[in-house]
């Protein structure tokens, strides 16, 4: 008996897949582009400027005739002015013998106090100190730049007073000497004293020249 062949049965491909659709919800939208407007008008350029006018001219203001002038009164004439600062004045009875030894005590007190040694003036009307003596047996020039140098206690006789400068103490030692060299040197003495003048010699004689109460 003849065999049937065998019928094939048609077999299914799958079809090629074709474009995705995308949803239309994931779809971004797109920005509209801006239409331009219309373009504004050009500014007109300014034109040249033409010549600034001259400021009319300022008005002077009218000058008053000059006058006399009147002199001015004439100052009062001042008293000559005087220091309101008087120096002390201290006696220390003494003779003339011991006038000397009481100004050197003087001295010393006025060092340990806390004076310093170029703020002393000693002054004697009779007999100069030794230092005195001492020094001038260099010279005058050498004796008196001592002085000027105002390093330490300084003695003079009381002819030269005008010659030494002011110091804030001057110590005036009358032992002995012509009585008018103390009475013209005493006042002198005390316009070199800044504070304290203090007189060794008698009491009598002192307070003739100085003035009673002293």
């Amino acid at each position: 008996m003849p065999l049937t062949p065998a019928i094939e049965e048609p077999q299914i491909h799958e079809s090629a897949q074709g474009p995705r659709v995308t949803p239309a919800a994931s779809r971004t939208a797109q920005t509209p582009r801006p239409v331009p407007g219309p373009r504004p008008a050009a500014v007109p350029r300014p034109g040249r400027p033409g010549p600034a006018r001259p400021a009319p001219p300022a008005q002077r203001a009218p000058q008053a005739t000059p006058g006399p002038v009147p002199a001015a009164p004439a100052a009062a004439p001042t008293a000559p002015s005087v220091s309101a600062a008087v120096p002390q004045i201290q006696l220390i009875p003494a003779s003339a013998e011991g006038a000397l030894d009481a100004a050197e005590e003087a001295v010393d007190l006025l060092l340990d106090t806390g004076r310093a040694p170029g703020d002393i003036l000693v002054l004697t009307s009779g007999d100069p100190h030794p230092w005195a003596a001492h020094e001038l047996s260099f010279g005058e020039a050498a004796y008196w730049a001592l002085h000027d140098a105002g390093d330490d206690v300084f003695y003079a006789d009381a002819a030269q007073v005008q010659r030494a400068a002011g110091r804030p103490v001057v110590v005036f030692a009358a032992n002995g000497g012509a009585v008018d060299t103390i009475a013209g040197a005493l006042p002198v003495a005390l316009t070199r004293a800044g504070a304290l003048l203090i007189v060794c010699g008698d009491p009598q004689q002192i307070n003739s020249v100085l003035g009673a109460g002293v």
